[in-house]
């Protein structure tokens, strides 16, 4: 039987149409919830749906530091290259302030990742940034990728979250939110508190109020307990107590009567895990997408491994540089997409291939109509742990115990770690190195 679906193809661009007949959402289980499957055969590497988000916003983090400036947090991570006066290096691009789209063209991203101002990229033509459709806000001048953006986000939500001449004060009530945010969420970033405020903000602005708060209502709800677990992941144990805080600054800022309950401390924390269970990634990056064009092209050999070497080079002298290649990063929430549930041996993908917050959902084999369209909450390297690793991030991400396939048919191994077993290959060695389990979470 089909799940109740308010709106939840509505946010479907290009192939909407397409997507209302060859799947559909249905209730599953009442703990695996609403699922998405497949209506009609769909082919390995058909694009499922194209989807764009309710709300998107870039990590504070990483909108901030793009340059240069001075950190304070107790570590530096890897998205900081760093000196020894503590001075940083913010690697991150700018991003439009609506789809996330990277503004900066693909040989100035590699002139600053590579640290070579003189760097030069082979096939100018194949990025696809456009600097002379950018415009700002003429109020608090962030950036956006095209008149369309700003409009779109003047629409939606921008009118209210707009400080106006009032951008850089440190007492402007959003500044204040802002600033109390990076002050307890340092990186790898994995939320953001602008996204809530964009939520609200969104329905501030709609004629409609009803509408919104029923898309927002379509994401799933933990229990009180599993909401403390979530905040006690995205804060940490020296920063939990802080939640407190951000709500009243959150009250101050933004208080709507519509969605009043989202301001209690209890309301306010199951926003807060809302967004921490439901925001998917959206990772950014006009270099990339110009190397993609470049694997796309068609070339005579000797050209093409000429191209091949210049690109593995470029890589290599950006690790050397940064450490990292970084991507404008932040997270949305996407309707459809939240209906995909997880497997460790997933059907399908999403990828960001436009250089946006559009969200491809693309088959990785054929899927029968009447299956279940799985994505995976794990990346690559995560899903090649063993079973009790790959539900110990599941567990500690995502609160649920997973029951796919792969982890079916695992089920009587032991249960040790993927660390676990690492040390005791050394161990058998006698050639002991450092092995850890990567703690980041995956947004989706």
């Amino acid at each position: 039987m089909a799940a109740s679906t308010c709106d939840v193809f509505s946010f479907c661009v290009g192939v909407a149409g397409r997507a209302r007949v060859s799947v559909e959402v249905r209730f599953v289980s009442s703990a695996k919830g609403k699922g998405l499957f497949a209506t009609q055969l769909i082919r390995k590497g058909e694009t499922i749906f194209v989807e764009r988000p309710l709300v998107a916003a870039q990590f504070l983090w990483n909108a901030l530091y793009r340059y240069r400036g001075e950190y304070s947090s107790p570590t530096p991570y890897g998205c900081w290259a760093q000196s020894p006066l503590h001075c940083c290096v913010w690697l991150s691009p700018s991003a439009c302030d609506h789809c996330l789209r990277a503004l900066e063209k693909a040989e100035e991203n590699a002139q600053r990742l590579t640290g070579k101002p003189g760097q030069v990229l082979p096939h100018p033509e194949l990025c696809t940034v456009r600097k002379d459709l950018h415009q700002n806000c003429p109020h608090c001048q962030v950036m956006y990728c095209s008149a369309e953006c700003r409009l779109a986000a003047t629409e939606q939500y921008h009118q209210v979250l707009c400080p106006g001449p009032s951008q850089d004060d440190p007492l402007h009530p959003l500044n204040k939110l802002q600033e109390a945010w990076r002050s307890v969420h340092y990186p790898p970033e994995t939320a953001s508190i602008m996204l809530m405020a964009r939520m609200v903000a969104t329905v501030k602005q709609a004629k409609d109020k009803d509408r919104w708060i029923r898309l927002f209502s379509q994401f799933c709800n933990k229990t009180a307990n599993e909401e403390e677990e979530i905040v006690h992941k995205l804060l940490g144990d020296k920063f939990k107590g802080q939640l407190e805080l951000l709500r009243r600054l959150f009250t101050e800022a933004l208080y709507e009567e519509a969605v009043s309950q989202w301001f209690t401390p209890d309301g306010f924390r199951s926003l807060f895990a809302l967004v921490g269970t439901n925001g998917q990634g959206i990772g950014t990056s006009s270099l990339s997408q110009w190397v993609h064009a470049c694997d796309a092209l068609e070339l005579k050999p000797q050209d093409r491994e000429q191209l091949d070497i210049f690109i593995d080079q470029l890589y290599k002298d950006i690790e050397a540089a940064t450490g990292e290649f970084l991507n404008c990063e932040g997270s949305g929430l996407f309707v459809l997409q939240s209906c995909c549930n997880h497997s460790c041996v997933p059907n399908a993908e999403t990828s960001f291939p436009e250089n946006n917050f559009l969200l491809h959902v693309t088959a990785l084999e054929d899927i029968k109509p009447g299956e279940e369209i799985c994505i995976s909450y794990l990346d690559c390297c995560q899903r090649e742990r063993s079973r009790h690793s790959r539900h110990k991030i599941l567990r500690e991400n995502y609160l649920f115990v997973c029951s796919c396939p792969k982890c079916l048919a695992e089920a009587d191994e032991p249960n040790v770690t993927s660390e676990e077993e690492e040390e005791e290959e050394e161990e058998e060695e006698g050639e002991p190195e450092d092995a850890e389990l990567g703690d980041e979470m995956t947004d989706v």
